[in-house]
């Protein structure tokens, strides 16, 4: 399925379908989140679920890692052929057809990558004794179109979202708003009606058939401080001179952000707030994975009120759970990509540079791993199995902060500016002088030993690539 699926929908489908136990694996691209971000854990992470949904394949899958033990490092062709392909192949006949959903394909890092997947996933076709559907969303680029007109059209079936007719999307956002707004009519006291026929028909064209655009604009009506009327009118005046749906989009954003984060605050208050803004959401929005607002705030080394200050007044582009051990998420990946567009984001106060924002967060990682010392659980002697160790504990020796420092430092120096700063190069230097074992033990506890491996090989060719263009 080639279009412009949002998560919401393949998430939707793929539990749909859990529950009628035809899910045979899903795996959700999401650019710059680590693991999910490229292509190195796709087949492995398939592999592991098909094994789980059809317990047949076990023995076929142990077979092909037993006579290749090296296949979790070798390239994808390698692994669909001799972890998923070959082991369907073999498979006794099956009278149940499973279905396998990737979501947001498009949000894979490497254009080569994509294509090769949808090539090789193209040849499950071709299986007889086990029927596999793929079901897969993307935004509508390139590569994903080019990969696709490699294939014949016997081997696929696409649906593009914005060729439905924009009357019906129009239809379905129109009642979305008077569905959602009407209970704060009651709420609120306000006269009738509100919002009329006109109002309502002005969200709609300034929609112009994004759902994203709809659901950010009810938020942003519903959790304003100046009361649901006031918020209309910020809405309705921001984006009166759009011209296409970007820019509806990017107006209601810049409204938000200029309203709820500065408001009518003085000139050396605002340049405040925006800092602690490029720091807190800025971090986020680059970040290779969410975690709960005390553990950002540990992570930067700012205190919680402030974390949680800028956190609340975003709550119309942001999912900030009740919980304090949830973490903390975009709504949608629309915001990221306008936080770092200089062209969408017309107010520069706001714009998120993202190498600065690597460059800060490998910083802070660096600060705390350089704190690991030699045996960081206190354990009772040498030898000790990690499985021994309760989980509890490995918790309260290496927190989540210091577990996403000890993680991806070297992922946020490589996209920052890396041999940029000679300051950086010596911290790194001292830090593998230092505290280079107790790296790796903090690794080994959290079960990322083997990417310690890659990150060393990947610093490796970083500073030899720089060091010979020098």
């Amino acid at each position: 399925m080639a279009g412009t699926g949002k998560s919401t929908i393949s998430r939707t489908i793929a539990q749909e379908l859990a529950e009628k136990k035809r899910l045979a694996a899903s795996f959700f691209f999401t650019r710059g989140k680590g693991d999910v971000s490229h292509s190195g854990m796709f087949f492995t992470t398939i592999t592991a679920q098909l094994a789980n949904s059809l317990p047949v394949l076990r023995t076929f899958i142990s077979d092909a890692i037993n006579n290749n033990p090296d296949i979790f490092t070798q390239g994808p062709r390698e692994q669909w052929n001799q972890l998923i392909l070959n082991p369907l192949k073999n498979a006794p006949t099956q009278s149940i057809q499973l279905i396998v959903v990737i979501d947001a394909l498009d949000e894979c890092d490497s254009m080569q990558d994509i294509q090769l997947i949808l090539l090789l996933l193209a040849e499950a076709k071709d299986l007889k004794t086990v029927r596999i559907k793929i079901f897969l969303t993307s935004r509508p680029e390139i590569p994903i179109f080019d990969g696709f007109h490699q294939l014949s059209g016997e081997v696929y079936q696409d649906f593009i979202l914005h060729n439905i007719p924009l009357d019906i999307v129009n239809a379905d956002i129109s009642t979305f708003f008077r569905q959602k707004l009407s209970p704060l009519k009651a709420k609120h006291g306000l006269g009738t009606p509100w919002p009329d026929e006109r109002i309502i028909e002005q969200l709609v064209e300034r929609a112009a058939g994004l759902f994203i655009y709809a659901s950010t604009t009810l938020r942003f009506i519903q959790d304003g401080i100046d009361g649901p009327e006031e918020q209309l009118s910020l809405v309705l005046n921001a984006t009166k001179s759009s011209r296409s749906a970007t820019e509806h989009l990017d107006g209601i954003y810049t409204t938000l952000l200029q309203h709820s984060v500065l408001g009518k605050r003085g000139y050396q208050e605002c340049e405040q707030l925006v800092g602690r803004f490029r720091q807190v959401v800025g971090s986020i929005v680059v970040m290779f994975n969410t975690m709960p607002a005390r553990n950002l705030a540990q992570l930067l080394q700012i205190p919680l009120n402030r974390v949680s200050r800028t956190l609340n007044s975003l709550r119309s582009v942001l999912n900030v759970p009740e919980n304090e051990n949830q973490p903390v998420r975009l709504f949608h990946l629309s915001f990221r990509d306008f936080l770092q567009d200089s062209q969408r984001c017309s107010d520069s106060r706001f714009q998120i540079d993202e190498k600065e924002r690597h460059t800060s967060l490998f910083r802070k990682c660096m600060s705390h791993i350089s704190q690991l010392q030699e045996n960081i659980c206190g354990l009772w002697g040498p030898g000790v199995l990690t499985t021994e160790i309760p989980n509890d504990t490995i918790q309260k020796s290496i927190p989540p902060h210091v577990q996403y420092a000890c993680r991806y430092w070297l992922d946020h120096w490589r996209l920052g500016n890396p041999m940029a700063v000679e300051e950086d190069i010596k911290t790194i230097r001292q830090f593998l002088v230092q505290h280079f074992l107790h790296w790796l033990e903090g690794l080994s506890l959290i079960g990322e030993v083997s990417n310690g491996a890659y990150m060393i090989i990947t610093l490796e060719e970083i500073i030899s690539v720089s060091y010979n263009a020098h």
